[in-house]
């Protein structure tokens, strides 16, 4: 096989099949947004007469972008029937491509990039093309139910559930075990698969959809996660104007998450967050008597109702915990925390940009 050359050709020099099948205008927008963001990555097939034999849809986006010059690849090796078999050929197959939406939903969630321009409805991965799984000879009470009930356990993780290792209450809260280590410093999870500072602790004070994958997929970062000194519980937020099973729901996805990581030989430091009085119920469940504990002072220090709720949770988390000692993330407040020990972590992003 000959190596392919690529050349540069003026985008007026190039021609557009008069006959060509298929038309792909819905995709022109997508290919657009596309091309800004990556660049003109896909060299366009053209034959020795710079008819395009495969790439139209390419064509007409840069066309609308006003790009000057196209990479293109000549097929001047192929008989004029042979290219008009290949642009079928190339057009049915992309047709006939399906998606694994578990494995593509995985590979979003490593995403942070806007990628709403593709058109797909991240939110129902989990739920496309079950049907289409199902055979219709299947017994209604036999496997694709029982496949049916095992997507719901993953779905909710009842799979990682320990009722042994959880509060012996009404809650069933899962139970962090004091693992006695303060870290050196501490990164975000955001950073932890390119981070070369591997003798950190693992924060997730970020915003939730930062990390709402270690939930969907937390055995996917065991193996990133144990190359660092230890990992805060994840901070899922508890925001004042959530719904209360919402609030309650995210304690125990937080404790879970911890409890499965200790399970797998990472250390796990608590992260304790709570709101209004009534959180107070639940939210401190879990977590032995005498542990190390994290807790965060971002966005309190500039709402007065916020510094209250944080002073007065703060005193009950004390009252109630007892902790050996209290990591502070993201800067001091005045509070007095009597004979506990307090080790603080500075926010390194604002610090960043300057704030």
């Amino acid at each position: 096989m000959a190596n392919m050359q690529i050349e540069y050709l003026k985008i007026d020099q190039i021609k557009p099949y008069d006959n060509n099948p298929r038309h792909n205008t819905a995709a022109v927008a997508g290919l657009k947004e596309s091309i800004t963001k990556f660049g003109f990555k896909i060299p366009m097939i053209i034959d020795k007469s710079n008819i395009i034999v495969c790439g139209h849809t390419r064509y007409k986006a840069a066309k609308e972008l006003g790009i000057e010059e196209i990479p293109c690849i000549r097929a001047d090796d192929l008989t004029e029937e042979q290219i008009k078999a290949f642009r079928i050929v190339d057009n049915r197959v992309a047709e006939a491509a399906t998606w694994d939406y578990e494995k593509l939903n995985m590979e979003l969630e490593d995403i942070s990039l806007d990628m709403s321009f593709l058109g797909f409805d991240f939110d129902g991965f989990d739920n496309m093309d079950i049907e289409s799984d199902r055979d219709e000879d299947e017994e209604d009470d036999g496997g694709y139910y029982g496949d049916e009930r095992e997507r719901t356990n993953r779905g909710y993780h009842l799979e990682l559930v320990d009722f042994a290792n959880s509060t012996n209450d009404f809650w069933q809260i899962p139970i962090i075990r004091n693992d006695n280590y303060i870290p050196s410093d501490l990164i975000g999870f955001n950073y932890a698969k390119t981070s070369e500072e591997k003798g950190t602790g693992i924060h997730f004070f970020l915003d939730d959809y930062q990390f709402e994958r270690i939930w969907n997929y937390p055995e996917k970062y065991i193996d990133v996660l144990k190359e660092y000194e230890c990992i805060l519980s994840p901070d899922f937020s508890l925001y004042l104007d959530m719904p209360t099973p919402m609030k309650i729901w995210n304690i125990y996805r937080s404790r879970l998450i911890g409890a499965y990581y200790q399970s797998k030989g990472i250390k796990v430091i608590p992260t304790i967050s709570w709101a209004e009085e009534d959180t107070y119920s639940y939210c401190f469940l879990g977590i032995p008597e005498g542990s190390i504990v994290a807790i965060s002072t971002i966005g309190v220090k500039q709402d007065t109702n916020a510094l209250f709720i944080w002073r007065e949770g703060m005193r009950e988390m004390i009252r109630r915990i007892k902790p050996s000692t209290i990591l502070v993330y993201g800067g001091k407040i005045e509070f007095d925390y009597g004979d506990i020990k307090t080790v603080y972590y500075s926010n390194k992003v604002l610090e960043k940009w300057g704030d």
